[in-house]
Parts: C-alpha cells; sequence; structure tokens
C-alpha cells in the first residue's frame, strides 16, 4: 500500500496517497469514468474506488480540467506485484478473481454510459449486450487483504466492450496465459497448473475455458492493431508501448497460446 503522502509511478500514470483519498491526474475519459464508479456505489458493488471528486491546483472542487486530479477512496490492502503472493498463486485466490469478476459485470450490465462519454482509448461506441470494461485487469491492479480480494483500481481504461474480453484479459494476465518467463516471474510453474487455474477461474465467472481462449486470441489481435494505431498517432500510453516492443511480444504470446491450446483445455500434448 502507498504510505500517507507518498507518489507511485505506475507505467501509465502516477498517483500519490493524501490520507484515506487517492489523487490522480484527471483526463477527458474522468467524467465517464466517475459515471461508471458512483453507479456502483449506487448499486451496492464495494469492491472498488469510490468517487470523491475533482480538485484544481488550489485545492479546490472543480469539474474536470487541465492540471485536475480525480479524488478516490483508498481500497485499503496490497497490490499483486510481482513476485506474487501466495493467495493469488493458489486456486483459492484465482477463484477470488474469478467470483469479483462475475459480481462486476453483474453490477455493471444495466449501467449505460451518459451522452457523450469519451473512454481512454475507446475502439467501439456503446450499444446493447455490452458492458463498461475494466480494461486493464492485471494482477497489479489486484487489491488484497490477505486472502481476500479487497478490489481493484486503475479504472482509466474502461471502456465499451464484451464481458468476455474482461475474462479473457483476467486470464492472459492472472492464470497467467503467457510463456514460460512469465510464469517463472509469477511463481507459477507448467501448463498442467495453467489449466488447472484456468478451469478454476472459468469455473468462478461461469463461463467455458473454450470460449475464453477463442476470446483471448482476439484480444490479443485487436489490442496489438490499437498499440500500432494510437502508437503511430503519438498517443500515449500506446507510444510508449509501440516504442518498447509490446506488439512483437503479443504477437510471441498468441503464437505460444495457440501451441498450448490442447492441453490447456484438458487434452494431450503441448
Amino acid at each position: 500500500m502507498i504510505a500517507d503522502g507518498a507518489t507511485d509511478k505506475g507505467s501509465v500514470t502516477t498517483v500519490r496517497r493524501v490520507g484515506e483519498t487517492i489523487r490522480r491526474p484527471a483526463g477527458a475519459w474522468t467524467p465517464a469514468v466517475h459515471a461508471l464508479l458512483h453507479h456502483l456505489e449506487a448499486v451496492g458493488f464495494t469492491r472498488a474506488p469510490r468517487v470523491l471528486g475533482i480538485e484544481g491546483c488550489g485545492g479546490e472542487l472543480i469539474e474536470a480540467s487541465e492540471g485536475a486530479e480525480e479524488v478516490l477512496s483508498l481500497v485499503r490492502g496490497e497490490p499483486a506485484f510481482s513476485p506474487w503472493p501466495p493467495v493469488l498463486r493458489s486456486i483459492a485466490g484465482i477463484g477470488e478473481l474469478g467470483c469479483w469478476l462475475r459480481q462486476y459485470h453483474d453490477a455493471v450490465r444495466d449501467f449505460r454510459p451518459p451522452p457523450g462519454a469519451r473512454w481512454q482509448g475507446q475502439e467501439d461506441g456503446w450499444r446493447p449486450g455490452m458492458v463498461i470494461r475494466h480494461g486493464d485487469l492485471g494482477p497489479w491492479n489486484s487489491v488484497w487483504n490477505g486472502e481476500r480480494l479487497a478490489g481493484f483500481i486503475d479504472w482509466d481504461f474502461a471502456a465499451p466492450g464484451h464481458a468476455l474480453d474482461d475474462l479473457a484479459q483476467l486470464a492472459w494476465y492472472a492464470v497467467p496465459l503467457r510463456p514460460v518467463e512469465q510464469q517463472r516471474r509469477a511463481a507459477i510453474a507448467g501448463t498442467h497448473a495453467l489449466r488447472d487455474r484456468l478451469e478454476a477461474l472459468c469455473a468462478a465467472y461461469g463461463a467455458r475455458p473454450a470460449e475464453v481462449l477463442d476470446a483471448l486470441d482476439g484480444l490479443q489481435v485487436r489490442e496489438a492493431r490499437r498499440i500500432e494505431r494510437l502508437g503511430r498517432q503519438g498517443q500515449e500510453p500506446w507510444a510508449t508501448f509501440l516504442a518498447r516492443g509490446d506488439v512483437g511480444e503479443m504477437a510471441a504470446e498468441r503464437s505460444w497460446l495457440r501451441s498450448r491450446r490442447g492441453v490447456l483445455l484438458g487434452g494431450s500434448g503441448g
């Protein structure tokens, strides 16, 4: 957890803690994200930050503008950075993630974005059948209190999409459905362990592993295209993603995942 008065620089933005609040730079997408978080609060979904306002340089609460900071409630606990904590390496922990996502999607199912809503890196407009995805469901954004998942933070990449893509992204990074080097960083060993974790995640959410793998294949293609498109336009953080080679890495991970599909689904080989 960030100490009171300290800042924490992630790969995308820098946040700072002030007492029981988190301050982070506001953007054009902030009003839409705040509408989403207000909805979650209204329907009783407790495992996400609460919106407390937007603050200007002078400390006053204002509308979103350049140089402003959003003020969010602190989600107390520890984020799951590498090496992962024991709870996230357990079947119970991966099940916690699946239950959280199921509850989030149930809570957001009837949310309708406000007219003119803008989302960071948005590719699709909202239409019936979609949800607002969290958009950045990696362990680094999961916050834990011992064996319990306190919630997910960092909602800046929330945007319209399909619920299954959220689950696919969570499986990608939290199973993790990634090559051996990334497995070692997470202290998860072997394709059979990945199969068990994928099955546990899907069972907790209520989905079939095969459809999650199909969704992830498509998600990886679209994410690589988005990095190329927005990165070449100079938009951050995609310009940084493009410069550090994320497109090539995603292609390699997609190829690896396709080669392991049979064993991940309980077949032989791989």
